[in-house]
């Protein structure tokens, strides 16, 4: 049975690791279904996020061969209760004048941000646990979705603890 695994990777922040750690995914036919990079608190280092749909045995061979490689500084699982994993959406909407307030309204409760306004379209940036931007997608269902943009997962461990191993 496959499940969604998000590995946080903790990499020198060198060039050419991105393609080191995504050529381990390729290599082994595992689609990446959400990936974000960044500099960490320090610049030495960054972070990826890493989502991918696998089974558990699959998991274990994939973290064992991201571990192995020379940058990699540590490789934590995000998992429900002991971390924080948000995502990022844009979307687009299309909205006639007398909609427009109808469509704030729903952001607001979703605590979405109004990001553009357009005359016949309003872009809301939302960020969230997946199943919040899932429950604030399926309210839009009577309005037209133009554009949508998943800019990925990003999240750390619960609690206070540096992992660099």
């Amino acid at each position: 049975m496959n499940n969604i695994y998000v590995l946080s990777v903790l990499v020198n922040n060198t060039a050419g690791i991105l393609t080191r750690v995504a050529g381990l995914f390729t290599r082994r036919a595992y689609n990446i279904d959400s990936l974000t990079v960044g500099e960490t608190e320090d610049p030495k280092f960054s972070r990826m996020t890493i989502a991918v749909k696998c089974d558990d045995d699959d998991a274990v061979q994939i973290i064992s061969q991201i571990k192995k490689l020379e940058d990699v500084k540590s490789v934590d699982v995000l998992k429900p209760g002991t971390s924080v994993v948000r995502d990022l959406y844009l979307i687009k909407v299309k909205v006639l004048p007398e909609q427009r307030q109808q469509v704030m309204t729903t952001a607001d409760i979703f605590r979405a941000n109004i990001v553009d306004v357009a005359p016949e379209s309003l872009m809301i940036e939302i960020t969230g646990a997946l199943s919040k931007v899932q429950a604030f997608v399926d309210l839009l269902d009577g309005y037209e979705i133009i554009e949508m943009a998943h800019a990925g997962m990003t999240g750390l461990n619960r609690g206070n603890v540096k992992n660099l191993n």
